[in-house]
C-alpha cells in the first residue's frame, strides 16, 4: 500500500507577502535547541514533513534523546500555526513566551503559558478542568471543544497582539482572553504556576514544543510577526 508522503512546508505567495515564515522546515530541526541551549536530543525525528517525538528509548521513565525544544528565535506580537496530532493516551504542549533563565527555571512551563495538546478520550488529565486539549493550561478552558480523535491532525493557531492572546484549534476561536492585566494576574495566583513568579509575565520568549514523554508530531510550523 503506497502511503501519502506529506509534503515539505512551504509558503503560498500570499503567506510570503504577508511575511509568514516557516520554522520547521520539514526534514531537519535547524532553528530549534533543547532547553538550557544544547542541540535538539536524538528521540527528536523527522520523517514525511513531520517533527515527531520517539519514544523507544527511555531511561529512568524519561525519553532517552528527548526535552523540550525551543525556538533559536525569540517572538513578541505572532501569529503562530501548525498542525499536531498525539499518540493514544498521550499529552504535550505548545508554550509560548518561553524566558530561557535556565538559572532560575527548570523547565520552560515554568515561564510560558501553554495551549494544551492531549488525547481527551484516554489521557487522566482530560478529567481536570481547564486540562483538556486546547485549553490555555490550568488557566482557561476552550469555550467549545473542536479537537479531533488520538492519531488524527489538529490544525492550531495561537495569536498574540499587545497582549490579547487567541486560541484557535481546527478553525474555530477556542480561548481569547486579555495577558498580563489585572484579571490575567488573579488568574496566575489562582492557577498551579503561582509557584513561580516569573510566569506569564514575558512580553518577548520563545516557542516550545513539549516533550512529555509521549509519542506526538508536529507539522507545517510557521509563524508571522506582528
Amino acid at each position: 500500500m503506497n502511503q501519502t508522503v506529506q509534503p515539505l512546508a512551504t509558503l503560498s505567495d500570499e503567506e510570503k507577502a504577508e511575511g509568514w515564515m516557516i520554522l520547521f522546515d520539514g526534514q531537519s530541526t535547524k532553528g530549534w535547541h533543547q532547553y538550557g541551549g544544547a542541540a535538539v536530543g536524538s528521540a527528536w525525528k523527522t520523517a514525511d514533513g513531520t517533527l515527531y517525538l520517539d519514544t523507544t528509548n527511555k531511561k529512568d521513565g524519561k525519553i532517552d534523546g528527548g526535552g523540550d525544544i525551543l525556538t533559536d528565535e525569540e517572538f513578541e506580537n505572532f501569529h503562530l500555526k501548525l498542525e499536531w496530532k498525539i499518540a493514544p493516551g498521550g499529552t504535550s504542549g505548545i508554550i509560548f513566551y518561553v524566558n530561557e533563565d535556565t538559572a532560575l527555571y527548570k523547565r520552560p512551563y515554568e515561564t510560558g503559558p501553554e495551549m494544551q495538546v492531549l488525547d481527551n478520550a484516554a489521557h487522566p488529565d482530560s478529567k481536570i478542568i481547564k486540562h483538556r486539549a486546547g485549553d490555555l493550561y490550568d488557566l482557561i478552558s476552550c469555550s467549545k471543544e473542536t479537537v479531533k480523535a488520538a492519531g488524527e491532525w489538529n490544525y492550531a493557531e495561537i495569536k498574540s497582539v499587545n497582549g490579547k492572546l487567541d486560541f484557535y484549534l481546527n478553525g474555530e476561536n477556542v480561548v481569547s482572553t486579555q495577558l498580563w492585566d489585572e484579571n490575567w494576574t488573579k488568574m496566575v495566583a489562582a492557577s498551579k504556576f503561582k509557584q513561580w513568579p516569573g510566569f506569564g509575565t514575558f512580553k518577548k520568549g520563545r516557542i516550545c514544543l513539549q516533550d512529555h514523554d509521549n509519542t506526538v508530531w508536529y507539522r507545517n510550523v510557521k509563524l508571522r510577526k506582528l
